[in-house]
């Protein structure tokens, strides 16, 4: 109760909340309806291993405003860590082959990309994260750079309208400025697209281009490992579909 206190301390008296039901990284998720207005809220226990990525998405939401919606509050209270964002208008992205949505992503990617890490905020570095599932420790070099990044290019976290926008950016990274069109790639894959199909949505964004191919073959297949210690022996539909995804591109891309 201590936290719908605070919270309605900030948006007004809530006369529903409906769960958001495609939120994979909180507690909860829920859109809230005031007399007023409409605004997202997404919650950790502050107890949880994973809090500290409310911190982070709270930290960079100014830098990321262009490409993201507005933060009203980050409230504590109650043993719970929320996040209070405006409501977006728009629908959760269809990433399959033909769909309309597909251009105002590769946009998305590119205004992503445009964006500078903020100076005075620490960000996990994405040859940190990648580390593990690269074996020649030669090749981190190829996901080195100064490029704000997003990396969880979930469907459920692109919200399409006039344009398309992105949320959930807690896991924000530092990093070459090609990899979240190469996050992107996986999941175009897992949505139905061939991996050459899903490489050419990729190249229409310009650091894609100038990605070195090496750099793309060894990241494909550093995901590739990744997904396959998430899922482990008894992957859950959704893991497995990722599993799946990022190994037919690591395949791909080694074949003569």
């Amino acid at each position: 109760m201590a936290v719908r206190n605070a919270i309605e301390d900030v948006v007004g008296f809530v006369i529903s909340a409906p769960s958001v039901g495609e939120g994979l990284n909180s507690s909860v998720a829920a859109l809230l309806q005031p007399p007023g207005g409409r605004f997202f809220v997404k919650a950790l226990p502050t107890d949880h291993r994973w809090v500290w990525t409310q911190r982070r998405e709270a930290d960079v939401a100014a830098h990321v405003r262009p490409v993201a919606p507005a933060l009203v509050a980050h409230v504590v209270a109650g043993g719970w860590d929320a996040l209070i964002f405006e409501a977006l208008d728009g629908h959760h992205a269809d990433y399959r082959p033909g769909s309309d949505d597909l251009p105002k992503v590769a946009d998305l990617v590119r205004r992503v990309g445009e964006l500078s890490p903020p100076p005075d905020i620490e960000l996990r570095e994405a040859a940190q994260r990648l580390a593990a599932y690269v074996p020649h420790e030669e090749e981190l070099w190829y996901f080195e750079g100064d490029t704000l990044l997003h990396t969880d290019w979930n469907h459920a976290n692109v919200i399409v309208g006039d344009r398309a926008r992105i949320v959930d950016w807690g896991w924000a990274t530092r990093g070459a400025p090609w990899l979240d069109a190469g996050y992107w790639t996986i999941w175009l894959i897992a949505s139905g697209h061939s991996p050459q199909s899903a490489e050419r949505w990729a190249a229409q964004i310009p650091a894609w281009r100038a990605a070195p191919q090496a750099g793309v073959t060894a990241f494909a297949a550093a995901n590739a490992r990744l997904w396959a210690e998430i899922g482990g022996d008894h992957p859950d539909a959704w893991t497995h579909r990722m599993m799946t995804a990022s190994s037919q591109w690591r395949d791909s891309r080694a074949a003569p």
